[in-house]
């Protein structure tokens, strides 16, 4: 095949502008139309026209069909469209109307769009109004999902910051728990025990043994059963009742050590506080004596556990002030009143003559085997006697009392008789030591069955009226495994706590529980401490100021409530 050889034209100069030269310069118009290639149409040209795209790399050629019309204002492709022309057969461009048939046979190398990858972005032009858009570009697409991501973290902020300002209008200030006991200087401190220390102790002891059954007890009402929030029954006062006197003044114990009936001497009260200590909250503490060989847990005058706790183990801070009603220490000498008010009035002869005592209570001493040299012998307390399937069985009678619905969440006129389950699990979330301390005496004594009496104020802002809303009964085990009261742990914790007593030297200590840390610290004291001519001897109930909007008959009732201390105090 013979190729021509390829003649290089000669490029006329245009001095005057770009382009091939006017043609009126007669010197140049003979070269430059002699360079003109034949058949090519020159197109006009103005400097009015928009120049398009050079190339646009862009466009959408999924869907070939949608493509405006020729000629339109979106047709932004036209002016680079040859499709208009066909090669001709001299290297030149002809017009396609004579040449339909090779145009319509000519076809691009690749017309497949390009392959999408199979995890990239999703175009919104995809849909139905965008379809003809062209994709957002990535960068743009990017700074979009910034300045969205911007705007919800601002958002997100701007609730945060506003729940937050509500939080801290609506919750009180937590108070300062202080401690039960003045540390004196003096005093030394011996050991520091932590309650992580207590949660894998377990100890095994063997059924106790009973070695005397003291007091009288009296039938409960079963008509208690029956109340309900619709039906409630008044809760009634009671002046004259009988308390309990510590572990060394107790008679029978001071026989029971004479006769060397064991080593270690307490009451249920104190046990539990010690098997109970790990969910305390409160400070609270214990006076250890050690005579010869002897081991004596006592409580002493004016002590926390003379008390009940309220609201311990709640979220919601109790207000500080010592006055205040609602306050832990003026709750604390409610429920105590409470407690046996109602212990009292469950029994069938409530009304009892002046000057007369009616206590309804039985004393089980009960003696537990702790090791081959060592034996504990506690003093057990019962309420109450009742018939169940003609066999007598032994209760125990607490008393839970509603101050304030606002403050426990849980309004008890209103769920108590269709909640019951809700009620009484938020109140394991807010009493949960007490319950665990009331459970605990129950197992030490041996009780069938602990009643629970649901006790509420007439008015929230009435603290000396009170009205019984239920009354629940509950197997003493059944609820220790309901409320996770471990009885092999209680008991390590005790045997803990004695091993290590025992190693003292004889003389008086005091085991305190931090008020702010969840530990337990055991100090020296001197043989004098917490007798009456102390000075840590807080004053009588009596002799404090009382609140200045109680009347003279509330002063009077809370006169006589503190001369007729809780059963277990001194």
């Amino acid at each position: 095949m013979v190729f021509e050889a390829f003649e290089v034209v000669t490029v006329p100069f245009n001095t005057d502008g770009w382009g091939p030269p006017d043609a009126s310069d007669n010197s140049s118009t003979s070269v430059a139309a002699a360079n003109l290639l034949p058949n090519v149409p020159l197109g006009s040209f103005s400097r009015a026209e928009k120049l398009g795209r050079v190339a646009d790399w862009t466009r959408a050629l999924s869907n070939p069909s949608a493509r405006p019309p020729t000629g339109s204002k979106s047709d932004t492709s036209s002016i680079f469209d040859f499709s208009a022309f066909a090669v001709d057969e001299g290297f030149g461009l002809a017009n396609s109307s004579g040449n339909a048939d090779e145009d319509a046979a000519f076809r691009l190398v690749d017309g497949k769009p390009p392959p999408r990858p199979r995890f990239g972005p999703k175009w919104r032009f995809n849909n139905f109004h965008n379809r003809n858009q062209l994709p957002q570009r990535r960068d743009e697409e990017v700074e979009a999902k910034k300045r969205e991501a911007e705007k919800d973290r601002a958002r997100r902020d701007r609730l945060y910051n506003n729940n937050r300002n509500n939080l801290h209008h609506q919750r009180r200030e937590a108070a300062a728990f202080k401690s039960s006991v003045d540390i004196q200087p003096e005093w030394n401190m011996l050991e520091q025990i932590p309650f992580s220390s207590f949660s894998k102790l377990s100890f095994t002891v063997q059924e106790p043994e009973d070695l005397l059954l003291c007091g009288g007890l009296e039938s409960y009402d079963r008509s208690y059963d029956r109340i309900t929030p619709k039906a409630e029954r008044r809760l009634e006062r009671f002046k004259n009742r009988s308390f309990k006197v510590t572990t060394s003044d107790d008679d029978v114990i001071r026989r029971l050590a004479k006769e060397d009936k064991a080593t270690v001497f307490a009451t249920d009260a104190i046990l539990a506080a010690l098997m109970c200590a790990p969910r305390s909250v409160y400070s609270w503490d214990l006076v250890i004596q050690r005579v010869g060989n002897k081991l004596f847990f006592d409580k002493r005058d004016g002590s926390p556990l003379d008390l009940l706790s309220v609201h311990e183990t709640s979220q919601e801070p109790l207000p500080e002030g010592k006055d205040d009603i609602n306050s832990a220490h003026s709750l604390g000498l409610e429920a105590a009143f409470i407690n046996q008010n109602f212990a009292q009035q469950v029994l069938p002869i409530p009304n009892v003559n002046e000057g007369e005592e009616n206590a309804s209570v039985a004393y089980r001493y009960r003696r537990w085997k702790l090791d081959d040299s060592m034996y504990l012998v506690a003093r057990c307390e019962l309420q109450s006697t009742v018939d169940l399937n003609n066999q007598k069985s032994f209760l125990t009678l607490n008393a839970l009392n509603e101050f304030d619905p606002k403050y426990s969440g849980v309004d008890w006129r209103q769920k108590l008789e269709t909640q019951r389950g809700a009620v009484l699990a938020n109140e394991l979330k807010n009493n949960g030591n007490k319950l665990a301390k009331w459970t605990a005496q129950a197992l030490l004594a041996n009780a069938d069955m602990m009643k629970i009496g649901f006790v509420s104020r007439v008015h929230p802002r009435d603290h000396f009226n009170h009205v019984i809303l239920s009354v629940l009964g509950y197997k003493p085990k059944d609820f220790a495994g309901q409320i996770n009261l471990n009885t092999l742990n209680m008991w390590g914790i005790v045997k803990s706590i004695v091993d290590l007593c025992m190693k003292l030297s004889e003389g008086k200590y005091v085991l305190v529980k931090d008020p702010s840390k969840p530990q337990v610290r055991i100090y020296e004291v001197p043989a004098d401490a917490f007798e009456n001519d102390y000075v840590e001897e807080p004053l009588p109930e009596d002799e404090q100021v009382q609140p200045p909007e109680e009347s003279s008959t509330e002063a009077e009732t809370n006169g006589a409530a503190e001369d007729n201390k809780p059963e277990g105090q001194a």
